[in-house]
């Protein structure tokens, strides 16, 4: 299709971009340009044709802006061209040329197009000027032919800008003008122009080659830059907090007033914060000063114990003594109630001990969804993630859209950890144990890198001596040294390591754990919320089972009797035709999972026949399932029948005796198991030291007070009343036990 048009206005096949193609690269000696605005960006769409071109002018009108135009006109006027106003207007023409750089698209093209402009600048075959007339709107385009040419050139005149938009993307109206006398008279008018016009060719090449993305750095000024734009936030935030309040005795640390000033940015930027400092580094105090920095009435949400105004370092005792107005506290057990008070008059809320609250299908999540929406959300957990990257989603969720969140880059956040998820399915701990790491240590990275660094703050100890050491030294701080873990071996004997060996065998691969899986079985309707649901609690029964057994034979033994009355009432039911389900329940159950309290989970999946089902709509082998399953379990009862013998106390109790550090000072001795707890703490009782005191999630405030009183070096009213300790995990939240300087785990530690 001919371009030799005399009206051109880019539709297809009418482009001012082919038309300049044919009229350039045919015999065009001269290009002059007179354009409002000129965008480098855009120069890519143009010079090939430009390759012939002997000499290129550009002239340009509003894309130098009014005060660069008034500095030169104003020099103008006086005779002279006034060195500072000269400068000021080539000052800001580089901030322009930089500005629109800076906007354009990153791409290959444009990226030659702009460096083979400097080119051209360089060789003087290409100038460009600013004219200092702001009223300067003409699109004008005159081509010069070559001497002997049948026409002296040609002029393109009408709406089109120098830019992509203006060659080829918009609707424009422009007319090609082919006599003589017109291409005379628009020749001599730029010619006039261009000899007032202020030449800006060198401030065009010195910001694209210094300043602009495809300026030439070295490798140290890349870093630099990188540097630079990195912490380019940080550098423009208050280096100290604001009027804030110290109570008499407390240290001024300045680790945890960075933590504060970096909480209260990412609150700003995001609605949410983590506070995740490793155990130890006084999150709670951080939180305090926190809360004088935001404006609005605060929430705290925390485990019962760490409310008690009995404890030096409670959540009330802290905010009271750094001087924090206007704050409720709430038991985290307690959010039914909270949600039937006014939540609305809260701006800021604060979670101790957030990971618990890891699984959203659980009643506690959804009334604390409800509570947080709207609001400022502060997390304070050393340890958010316990099992899968999905648990830092539940609690981002907490103050982000989960499909329309605002963290750079990754706005759908549940699409980023379903992909998370895929890249473990398929992969079996055991078998593809390499691959499967693998996968956890890129999750783990990509959590990292795409979430948390934007929403957490965390530093261990190592850290902080690093960084902040010379003002630990000045206020005379000092970490305690922790010593290696030191292993306690115990032996069985053949017949025993038999027996161990056989049970985890049956128990990991053959047991199906039908009973705790049913809907799997189910020929009806089911959602894959449901059957999800039920796979995930057999796969935590199947972990429960051998850390029962790893804890101690007691609690194996009190475990597997509930697994065996359990499947027997199970399969009588099914016998008389019914299968019986309680969704109700799971939330509970999943709860009590998460609360580590594994003794409820029985209790609740017997509680209630919530929804009844038929069992001729459950398939063949559900029935066979039960029973082989409840075979095996009295199989391994049978088993455990030959042992007589607790070897594991057995060698616990001597090295309580003998060893001289366990003999005489405070120990502290955990179980994540209640029914080890328990039982430990009656055989050292009875074997050892009558001076144990028990602590369990069943323990009563009376316990909790004993305990501080007796291990908490910060207690109110310190006593000696005992010397050991034996507690479930419960315990480790939020108090610190340093009256004693030694720790037991006599489970095996699936959980470190």
């Amino acid at each position: 299709m001919s371009t030799d048009l005399t009206f051109i206005t880019n539709e297809p096949g009418k482009s001012l971009r082919d038309r300049f193609g044919v009229l350039l690269e045919d015999d065009t000696r001269f290009f002059d340009c007179l354009v409002g605005y000129f965008f480098i960006s855009g120069f890519y769409k143009l010079y090939p044709f430009l390759e012939t071109v002997e000499k290129i002018r550009i002239l340009v009108g509003l894309q130098t802006d009014r005060t660069a135009y008034e500095l030169i006109q104003k020099a103008k006027e006086q005779g002279e061209l006034n060195l500072k106003s000269h400068a000021t207007a080539i000052e800001q023409v580089s901030k322009n040329v930089l500005g629109e750089l800076e906007r354009s698209a990153d791409s290959a093209e444009i990226e030659t197009g702009v460096h083979k402009f400097v080119e051209w600048v360089r060789s003087k075959k290409l100038e460009i000027r600013a004219h200092p007339s702001e009223n300067l709107h003409a699109k004008v385009y005159i081509m010069t032919f070559a001497e002997g040419d049948r026409d002296k050139g040609r002029v393109i005149t009408g709406s089109s800008n120098l830019t992509q938009a203006g060659l080829q993307d918009n609707l424009e109206f422009n007319v090609e003008l082919k006599n003589p006398y017109d291409y005379q008279f628009a020749i001599d008018k730029f010619n006039e122009l261009w000899r007032v016009a202020v030449d800006v060719s060198k401030p065009y090449e010195d910001t694209i080659l210094n300043k602009s993305p495809y300026a030439q750095f070295t490798p140290y000024e890349l870093y630099l830059k990188f540097l630079y734009e990195y912490f380019r936030s940080e550098l423009s935030r208050p280096a100290e907090l604001d009027d804030i309040y110290v109570p008499a005795g407390f240290m001024k640390l300045k680790y945890q007033e960075e933590a504060v000033l970096n909480a209260r940015k990412v609150l700003d930027e995001y609605g949410g914060a983590f506070l995740s400092d490793v155990v130890g580094l006084g999150k709670t105090y951080m939180s305090a000063l926190l809360a004088q920095q935001l404006d609005g009435r605060n929430l705290v949400i925390a485990p019962p114990h760490l409310l008690d105004r009995d404890i030096k370092g409670s959540w009330p005792n802290v905010f009271s003594d750094f001087q924090v107005r206007q704050t409720d506290f709430e038991s985290i057990g307690m959010l039914d109630h909270l949600l039937k008070r006014d939540i609305s008059k809260y701006t800021n809320v604060f979670i101790d001990e957030s990971h618990r609250f890891r699984t959203e299908t659980t009643q506690s999540y959804e009334a604390l969804a409800r509570i947080c929406r709207g609001k400022r959300v502060i997390l304070v957990s050393a340890t958010p993630l316990n099992n899968t990257p999905r648990d830092i989603l539940s609690q981002v969720k907490l103050f982000q859209i989960g499909k329309a969140s605002t963290i750079p880059n990754l706005r759908n956040l549940e699409a980023f950890f379903t992909g998370l998820e895929k890249n473990l399915k398929g992969l079996d701990r055991q078998h593809d144990r390499e691959l499967y790491f693998q996968a956890i240590q890129a999750n783990a990275k990509a959590t990292r890198e795409n979430v948390l660094k934007y929403l957490m703050i965390r530093r261990t100890r190592t850290e902080i001596e690093k960084y902040y050491g010379e003002d630990m030294k000045q206020q005379g701080l000092k970490f305690p040294h922790v010593e290696d873990p030191e292993p306690l071996f115990y032996k069985f004997s053949k017949r025993e390591n038999e027996i161990f060996d056989k049970t985890i065998r049956l128990l990991i691969a053959e047991f199906k754990y039908a009973r705790y899986r049913p809907l799997t079985y189910y020929e009806g309707r089911r959602t894959e919320q449901e059957l999800q649901g039920q796979r995930n609690l057999a796969k935590f029964m199947k972990i429960l089972m051998v850390k029962r057994l790893e804890s101690s034979f007691h609690a194996f033994r009190l475990t597997l009797d509930r697994f065996i009355h359990s499947y027997e009432r199970v399969i009588a039911e099914f016998k008389r035709g019914n299968v019986y389900i309680s969704k109700k329940h799971i939330h509970k159950i999943f709860e009590a999972l998460d609360a580590g309290n594994h003794e409820a989970i029985e209790r609740l999946l017997e509680a209630e026949k919530a929804e009844w089902l038929s069992a001729e709509d459950f398939s063949a082998s559900f029935l066979p399932d039960l029973e082989s399953d409840h075979k095996i379990l009295l199989q391994v009862q049978e088993l455990w029948a030959e042992v007589g013998r607790d070897p594991k106390w057995e060698a616990f109790r001597e090295v309580l005796k003998l060893q001289p550090k366990l003999k005489n000072g405070k120990l502290i001795i955990f179980s994540e198991s209640q029914e080890t707890a328990s039982y430990l703490a009656d055989r050292i009782a009875k074997e050892v030291e009558p001076k144990v005191i028990l602590y369990t999630g069943q323990a009563g405030e009376a316990t909790h007070r004993d305990v501080i009183a007796n291990f908490d070096a910060n207690a109110f009213h310190p006593r000696d009343d005992y010397r050991i300790l034996v507690s479930t995990e419960v315990l480790s939240e939020g108090v610190n036990l340093h009256r004693s300087n030694i720790v037991i785990n006599y489970d095996i530690p699936w959980n470190p």
